[in-house]
C-alpha cells in the first residue's frame, strides 16, 4: 500500500485554498455586478425623471403660448429657444416617475441658462449582502439633465396695419379684426400660417417643441 507523504497533504491544503481564491473572487465579481446594475436602474430614473420634468413643464407652456400667439415678438423669442415654460408641476412629475423606477428624487432644479431641468435621484434598491463588508446598506445615485427645444422655427407675417371693420349701425367703433402673427415651419408638417381665430388648430406641444437628455 502505498503512502501518502507530507508533499499529498501539501498539494490538497493549496488546492483547497486555491479553491476558496475562487469562489471568493466569483462572489466578489458579483458584488461588482449587482452594484453596476444597480447604479444602471438609478441612472435610467434619473433620466427618466428629467424627462419627464421637461414634458409636464412644456405641457403647462401651452395655455401662455396661445395667450400670446398673436404677438410676434414673443414667438420669435419662444421658437428661437429664449424662452422657459413654468417649473411649477415639473419636479412633481419628476418624482412621479423616479419612484416609478424605484428612485427617491434628491434634488430637481430649472436650468438658468435655457429651458429644462436637471434631476437627482437615489436608488431605492441596495447593492445588498455579500462578502465585501458594507454593500448591504450601499444605495445608487444619479443625475440627468433634459432640455426642452423647439422643433419649428417662425416667420413674422409682412407688417400690415390692423383692418377695422365698418362700424356696426347705431353703434361706435369697434375693434381692429386680429391679423396672423406669421408662420411656423415645421418638420414633416411645411409652413403652417397662424389662424388668430383658429389658434386651438396649432400642432401639438410635442410637435411644436422636443425634450431631449443632455450631458450633465
Amino acid at each position: 500500500m502505498t503512502s501518502r507523504g507530507p508533499e499529498s497533504g501539501q498539494a490538497a491544503a493549496l488546492y483547497i485554498v486555491m479553491i476558496a481564491g475562487v469562489l471568493f473572487a466569483a462572489l466578489a465579481f458579483f458584488v461588482v455586478g449587482q452594484a453596476g446594475a444597480t447604479r444602471n436602474g438609478a441612472q435610467s430614473a434619473a433620466d427618466a425623471a428629467a424627462l419627464a420634468a421637461g414634458q409636464q413643464s412644456r405641457d403647462d407652456f401651452k395655455d401662455h403660448l396661445l395667450d400670446a400667439a398673436l404677438d410676434p415678438g414673443f414667438l420669435a423669442g419662444v421658437f428661437a429657444g429664449a424662452e422657459a415654460g413654468p417649473a411649477g408641476g415639473a419636479c412633481a412629475a419628476a418624482g412621479t416617475f423616479a419612484n416609478a423606477n424605484r428612485a427617491a428624487v434628491t434634488g430637481c432644479s430649472a436650468l438658468g441658462d435655457r429651458w429644462g431641468f436637471t434631476v437627482g435621484v437615489v436608488s431605492q434598491n441596495t447593492v445588498g449582502r455579500s462578502v465585501v463588508p458594507g454593500t448591504e446598506n450601499d444605495r445608487a445615485t444619479a443625475t440627468a439633465t433634459a432640455v426642452v427645444e423647439p422643433r419649428c422655427s417662425f416667420s413674422p407675417a409682412a407688417s400690415t396695419p390692423p383692418q377695422s371693420p365698418p362700424p356696426a349701425s347705431g353703434g361706435g367703433p369697434q375693434s381692429p379684426t386680429p391679423v396672423s402673427p406669421g408662420s411656423l415651419a415645421c418638420p414633416g408638417t411645411g409652413d403652417i400660417t397662424i389662424d388668430p381665430k383658429h389658434l386651438d388648430r396649432l400642432p401639438d406641444m410635442a410637435d411644436l417643441f422636443t425634450v431631449r437628455l443632455v450631458d450633465n
